[in-house]
């Protein structure tokens, strides 16, 4: 897979050495470098980009503010002098996280997990066996087979396999999660809960049971809950 890719950096010299970094990747594709996040905001938009190598400090407008307006297909990957804005870079769903100087492995380690996010959105979902979700500055692999459900909280979302009494936390939106469960083997039954239909095994007076979990099926979703109901009855 080749992806396009796009370099913002007030620094010169970080600007050069992350060029070459591209240049020397076979599957990265230069599409556009620029010394600030203004001028970057001017004419990104009129490209396509799926990878963005992004710096936080910067004058005028910085990183974290530009990754809010870049187009939610394009994957960030910060960087910084500065270890403080790894939480506020993954708060803003970033990709990865490279502290400068940067090293070519570490930059390429962050360019592989872009290609592993972009090949897992190209596969049809109902092939897909396993998601990659973001948890603890880590990039966690769960078994679809093993999920039970997941309940949202806000900004994250908590999901719960059968092989584990802790729930795996992700910063991950309900919306986000349900995009990439397939619709053929998981179903949202409220505005905080997504189930596993094949999971499903106890339902007391319309709620549905894991072990000592009551999870509610709201008015919104009960006709579509039924219809698979009927269809199993």
């Amino acid at each position: 897979m080749n992806l396009t890719c796009a370099i913002v950096d007030d620094e010169p010299l970080a600007l050069d050495l992350l060029e070459s970094y591209v240049n020397k990747t076979p599957f990265l594709t230069l599409n556009g470098k620029y010394s600030s996040a203004v001028q970057a905001m001017k004419e990104l938009p009129e490209k396509r980009v799926d990878l963005l190598f992004l710096d936080i400090q910067m004058p005028e407008l910085n990183g974290l503010e530009f990754s809010k307006m870049v187009d939610p297909h394009t994957r960030i990957v910060f960087s910084t002098a500065f270890e403080q804005y790894a939480i506020d870079g993954y708060k803003v769903n970033a990709l990865d996280y490279l502290l400068k100087p940067i090293s070519y492995v570490d930059f390429l380690q962050a360019a592989n997990k872009a290609v592993q996010w972009f090949e897992l959105l190209q596969q049809p979902k109902e092939e897909i066996e396993s998601i990659f979700v973001k948890s603890d500055y880590k990039l966690v692999q769960i078994e679809l087979k093993k999920i039970l459900y997941v309940e949202g909280l806000k900004d994250y979302a908590k999901i719960y396999t059968e092989d584990s009494a802790r729930a795996i936390l992700s910063l991950m939106s309900m919306k986000s999660m349900e995009e990439l469960l397939p619709a053929s083997r998981f179903m949202r039954v409220h505005r905080s809960y997504i189930v596993q239909k094949e999971k499903i095994r106890v339902i007391d007076r319309g709620r549905i049971v894991f072990d000592k979990t009551y999870i509610p099926v709201s008015n919104s979703y009960k006709q579509v809950f039924q219809a698979f109901l009927d269809k199993r009855s």
